[in-house]
């Protein structure tokens, strides 16, 4: 059986000048806390803090990045445990690891290799690689571990030395986990963030129905433009009350309108009829991006947008197992002339604080850095989702930088379901930073002290500043 083993100089430099430099900047961000200002961890995990089951429901059932990978090569999500819409799971726990573990050579080069690496050595103590061979062995291991009290989800987020962690909501959300939370007089800081597209994308599946229960929880009248917009201002002051400090929208495009009030009640009566057109669709979401800056304004939460993604793009998987799956595809995604409209209008509000993320990389220096580099109001995202890698924190930075420079960017978020993976991916990003910044100062081009700044900023302080933590 193979060693598993952690190389210390892991993504740094291999020119030896140059990894002297990564590796020093490196141990002074190493061990500062985790901001993870944006992700999609269950709450209900740190509320409840009961023993996680077994590695397979842990490590491989919620992680999308591994099921789209196995699917590819032919694997049904049956056999890994996934469960069809109102079944129950065809494959027990024990046998789906089997089969990921007899397939663990697909991910070699891939970032989920990476993170789980790090996961199987760093917390749970495993000193051999994972294969066919040691499948049961490592699902006996992290068994025996996840029964001890340490294991717990709040003694994990402790021992992961979180800060910070948000998690995102949709508006027909109660809370009710974040109130546990904030009654049980743990100390951990668990957030939410206000996620609305249930409300806010007309070909959200069941969106005439997500109206009535937004209106329920609101005291509001969803079904009226007046009543809708004031359900919207209800629901995030009750989130902000609840920790909330940003809100986030997963628009198709970053379509953004203007449109005057007349134009706005006769788009949202059609909008709520049964029958939508896609075109109506689209400006509805585009005004409501507008809407929502306006009300960011008002009420201080940080706006995220996360476009460009063609979501559930395999019809067959999506209804028999739903939402994220791994079915989800990147599309070329515009922004100049898409995002002007809101730009126009509150672009140069200090008060907002807007923040983009892509998943289309040949905006970087054509659209994104130059719209940063020049609005106030606006900053980039991180390499996000298909592009958290090495090579895609490294792209972002050597694309961005030249035109936005470091501080139009907000640092780092791991945006991810998968709590084990948190401080890997942490890990990860400091470690690409420090060698994409000790490659400027063996080129002159940074002092090594300002090198160090930088570090501290990219690792922790921008992202506390931009999400304001």
């Amino acid at each position: 059986m193979s060693p598993l083993k952690l190389h210390p100089d892991r993504l740094f430099p291999a020119d030896s000048t140059t990894r002297a430099i990564a590796r020093h900047l490196y141990a002074q961000v190493a061990h500062l806390p985790i901001v993870s200002p944006h992700g999609h961890t269950d709450p209900r995990w740190f509320a409840d803090n009961q023993a996680f089951t077994n590695a397979a429901d842990l490590l491989l059932i919620p992680d999308h990045y591994l099921l789209r990978m196995l699917y590819s090569q032919g694997i049904p999500m049956e056999k890994l445990g996934v469960r069809r819409r109102g079944e129950a799971a065809e494959t027990a726990p024990r046998e789906a690891w089997r089969i990921f573990a007899a397939h663990y050579h697909l991910f070699r080069g891939t970032p989920s290799r990476l993170w789980l690496d790090w996961v199987f050595a760093e917390v749970f103590s495993l000193a051999q690689r994972l294969d066919a061979n040691s499948a049961d062995a490592y699902y006996d291991a992290i068994a025996e571990q996840l029964a001890q009290e340490a294991f717990r989800p709040r003694a994990l987020f402790e021992r992961f030395n979180i800060e910070v962690i948000a998690t995102t909501e949709s508006p027909l959300d109660s809370l009710d986990h974040h109130r546990t939370i904030a009654a049980s007089g743990w100390s951990g800081r668990v957030i939410t963030a206000y996620r609305p597209d249930p409300v806010v994308d007309p070909e959200f599946e069941g969106f005439r129905d997500n109206l009535v229960r937004f209106g329920e929880l609101a005291g509001e009248d969803c079904f009226t433009y007046g009543g809708y917009l004031a359900a919207h201002r209800n629901r995030r002051a009750f989130f902000a009350r609840m920790g909330a400090t940003s809100t986030d929208h997963g628009h198709p495009t970053a379509a953004t309108a203007d449109l005057d009030d007349a134009q706005a009640r006769a788009l949202f009566a059609r909008v709520i009829a049964p029958d939508v057109s896609a075109a109506d669709a689209e400006l509805f979401r585009a005004h409501m991006l507008t809407v929502m800056a306006g009300m960011s304004i008002e009420d201080g939460l940080v706006m995220q947008i996360h476009p460009g993604c063609f979501r559930n793009h395999n019809p067959w998987l999506f209804k028999h197992f739903g939402r994220d799956k791994g079915a989800d595809i990147p599309v070329r995604t515009e922004y100049v002339h898409a995002l002007r409209p809101l730009l126009a209008k509150y672009g140069r509000d200090p008060r907002l604080s807007l923040i983009v993320f892509t998943l289309d990389e040949t905006t970087y220096s054509r659209e994104l850095a130059p719209l940063a580099g020049h609005y106030p109001a606006l900053k980039l995202g991180p390499a996000w989702w298909f592009h958290d890698s090495p090579e895609g924190m490294w792209r972002f930075r050597e694309n961005v930088t030249e035109t936005a420079g470091f501080y139009n960017t907000v640092g780092f978020n791991d945006d991810t379901r998968a709590f084990m993976s948190i401080p890997a991916r942490h890990d990860v990003a400091r470690r690409v930073d420090c060698a994409f910044l000790a490659r400027l100062v063996a080129e002159h081009r940074l002092e090594d002290w300002e090198a160090a700044e930088l570090a501290q900023d990219l690792a922790y302080n921008f992202a506390k500043a931009a999400y304001k933590l």
